[in-house]
């Protein structure tokens, strides 16, 4: 399958090249919500998450994030099945190395071993011979860092995948690691209300990484009533949410935000937010509020 970019939207959130060759739109799609709310169930409603795929590619999301603990695997199996054949510009990033026993219960698993196996699962469960993009999604404490990253560099050197990223680190723990092997991005929690990861940003603004801000959309009390959200909303136009999302994308050239949900209505509300054009005073009445 190719994709047709002349009956696409024009990528209105700009473009970004994750690792200097994998071209995708900024505003991406991440595939946790189409799961199931229990850790072994079924998808919350199947035909509906294979709508939400299809769709986000129609509307020019190009970049999706996913991993195998999301079911688990059943996000990486519903991308199959809606998107396989894969279209020639789409990325598909997946994650390895935390494991979920229950609700709440997140738990890193970083042996060698078991990296590898997740990642022949999730080539097998995405139909790839390649993942473009494969994220260490804990760092294990328990396991040396040289040992997890070690196996991600053989991983890569043998083709089974093409860059490696990490979730939830800080600066000296991304020094550590491309020490290692290169890092192309890094996926932490921040939003527009909680910038906790600002000095990981800046860190990859520096270095040319891509920053995946995870839970994109949370606003906090600035869409209180009366809140800066609220204020600017009304007067934009455009939901809370969308104004959360057009602050990321303003914010930085190396984020890329990934809003996910499981359906179609909420998936076009959320790829609008490209078409939000901030003024410079709602930008900075966003930016100093929080």
């Amino acid at each position: 399958m190719t994709s047709n970019s002349d009956t696409r939207p024009a990528k209105a959130a700009g473009s970004y090249r994750i690792g200097g060759d994998l071209t995708v739109d900024r505003l991406g799609y991440g595939a946790m919500q189409i799961t199931g709310p229990g850790v072994w169930g079924d998808p919350k409603d199947p035909a509906e998450a294979v709508r939400v795929l299809r769709r986000a590619y129609e509307l020019g999301v190009t970049f999706i994030d996913t991993a195998d603990s999301y079911g688990p695997f059943v996000s990486e199996l519903l991308i199959k099945e809606a998107l396989h054949p894969y279209p020639d510009d789409l990325v598909i990033a997946t994650k390895a190395g935390l494991t979920r026993g229950g609700p709440g219960d997140w738990r890193p698993v970083g042996r060698p071993e078991y990296l590898r196996q997740q990642c022949e699962l999730s080539l097998r469960h995405l139909g790839l011979d390649s993942i473009g993009l494969y994220q260490l999604h804990r760092i294990d404490a328990k396991v040396p860092l040289e040992d997890q990253l070690g196996e991600l560099a053989l991983l890569r050197d043998e083709g089974k995948i093409r860059h490696i990223g990490l979730s939830e680190v800080t600066v000296e723990q991304i020094e550590q690691a491309r020490r290692i092997a290169p890092i192309v991005s890094v996926q932490n929690l921040y939003n527009v209300a909680n910038r906790q990861a600002e000095e990981v940003l800046t860190y990859c603004e520096d270095n040319d990484i891509a920053f995946i801000p995870w839970f994109p959309i949370a606003t906090g009390d600035l869409a209180r009533p009366g809140g800066p959200l609220d204020k600017i909303s009304a007067e934009h136009g455009a939901t809370p949410a969308q104004l959360a999302l057009a602050w990321l994308l303003r914010r930085s050239p190396v984020m890329l935000p990934i809003p996910g949900t499981s359906s179609v209505a909420h998936l076009e509300e959320n790829v609008a937010a490209a078409h939000v054009d901030l003024t410079d005073p709602e930008y900075q009445a966003l930016s100093t509020a929080a």
